[in-house]
């Protein structure tokens, strides 16, 4: 058995607290993993708190991992002892169905195994990254370029790959005409992705103190969602749109954006259903649709698209010790734009 520890929570009351725990002996396909940096997703706030109501306690979270081999199984030929490698969402999928063997195992229609909170094939729970280390089938590993910072690195494993999924998948480039409502972990990378495309990109946020920052980021053009006028100006205008807001909100807002064929694209996750006016998307033909990061294959193209184009996310590093108020800014929208947890606080315990 392999000694961990970390953060967890106990139950949906508590804060999360130092937790040592044992990981499985590796197998022959296993990758070890001395983890350097784990990014802090809004995710892992409602899964700590049972807020989607599917909780198994105790639980370390965090999918956004990013450290060194230290060992491998004796059928790993991927990955050698000392490379950087980073760790997502999942750690595995059935591999036989119709979505893994199209190289989208976020769609595996037997279930995925989440990197925390969730059974795996061997009865285990598996835990996170807010831990020392992790073991993973390589298959699930991702190999890091040396030429980016590590620790912003560790957000494009979720909100990376939750951004660029889409827009590579509905073909935003030059030419196009992209909106991203929402300017926070998820928005600043799609922002930034639809720039690096060559998409003219226009920002949506509530927020007139944003505006400045959202220019920095990428965007041609800034719009204050809450100014009715200026919205009107923008009716059928865009191609697509991707809505990375997790809040409850009201996408007939957004959605008479659209030219006709327009693609809105939610990867945000309300906690709530929105209610849609069917007249916003029946007389142009819009398409309301979702996405969830993305496959294998697909996660290591954005790394090394990453490297090319020196892209990471926008962090503010912190030690393990400040987690849970991390988490209670983070719920605040007081972090630009991705908490990172230096896992190397954790010997300060």
């Amino acid at each position: 058995m392999i000694q961990s520890r970390g953060y967890a929570a106990q139950q949906s009351t508590t804060p999360l607290a130092p937790f040592s725990f044992t990981r499985r002996d590796p197998k022959e396909r296993d990758v070890v993993v001395e983890i350097e940096y784990c990014g802090v997703c809004h995710s892992d706030i409602h899964s700590t708190r049972n807020e989607w109501g599917n909780a198994v306690y105790p639980m370390v979270p965090g999918h956004e991992i990013i450290g060194r081999v230290t060992a491998v199984g004796n059928e790993v030929s991927r990955f050698k002892v000392g490379e950087r490698v980073g760790v997502g969402v999942i750690i595995d999928s059935c591999r036989q169905c119709a979505s893994c063997k199209n190289n989208e195992e976020q769609y595996c229609e037997v279930g995925t195994t989440l990197t925390y909170g969730a059974p795996d094939k061997y009865g285990d729970l598996t835990q996170g990254g807010y831990s020392n280390n992790i073991l993973v089938d390589e298959h699930f590993v991702h190999s890091v370029s040396t030429k980016l910072d590590p620790a912003g690195v560790a957000p494009l494993l979720c909100a990376g790959i939750t951004t660029y999924s889409p827009l590579r998948h509905w073909q935003v480039g030059p030419g196009k005409k992209v909106g991203i409502v929402g300017l926070g972990g998820l928005g600043h990378m799609g922002l930034k992705f639809a720039h690096a495309f060559g998409a003219h990109t226009v920002q949506f946020t509530t927020s007139e103190s944003k505006v400045e920052d959202a220019k920095r980021l990428g965007a041609d053009e800034v719009v204050i969602s809450k100014d009715a006028d200026a919205m009107k100006k923008e009716a059928f205008s865009y191609d697509f749109i991707l809505d990375t807001v997790s809040a409850v909100h009201d996408l007939n807002a957004y959605l008479p954006l659209l030219k006709r064929d327009g693609v809105y694209c939610q990867v945000g996750l309300p906690d709530r259903p929105p209610v849609i006016n069917m007249g916003n998307l029946l007389f142009k033909r819009r398409a309301l649709s979702g996405s969830i990061i993305g496959g294998m294959a697909e996660t290591q193209e954005m790394l090394d698209y990453c490297a090319e184009k020196n892209i990471v996310s926008d962090v503010e590093v912190i030690p393990i010790q400040k987690v849970n108020e991390a988490f209670e800014r983070v719920l605040k929208s007081d972090v630009k734009y991705r908490f990172v947890i230096d896992m190397a606080s954790l010997i300060e315990q």
